[in-house]
């Protein structure tokens, strides 16, 4: 069976900076606003398109296709982010 290579096996391939950790808080309150603001902003849509019958129509639904997508990126994507930048190097481990 093939050995499992890890980045220690190859020097270098994953070249690192050092990054001020006022950088790395900076980050992670931008994702925060922008995971927050998303999420709220993509509730209010389907609030809208949910309560008005004349916003249902087909060319919205593709709107509302779009709306979720963004919801679904901003609930599960902003938390992560959001973490590992305060915490200044991934957590979440090898499967994550």
């Amino acid at each position: 069976a093939p050995q499992k290579m890890t980045v220690q096996d190859v020097p270098h391939a994953f070249p690192t900076v050092d990054v001020p950790d006022h950088a790395h808080y900076t980050i992670g309150v931008v994702i925060l606003i922008v995971g927050i603001t998303g999420t709220l902003g993509n509730f209010l849509v389907f609030y809208a398109f949910y309560r008005s019958r004349s916003l249902q129509t087909p060319a919205n639904i593709l709107i509302i296709n779009l709306a979720i997508s963004d919801f679904l990126m901003s609930i599960t994507q902003s938390p992560v982010f959001f973490t590992s930048s305060l915490y200044k190097h991934w957590i979440f481990g090898e499967k994550g």
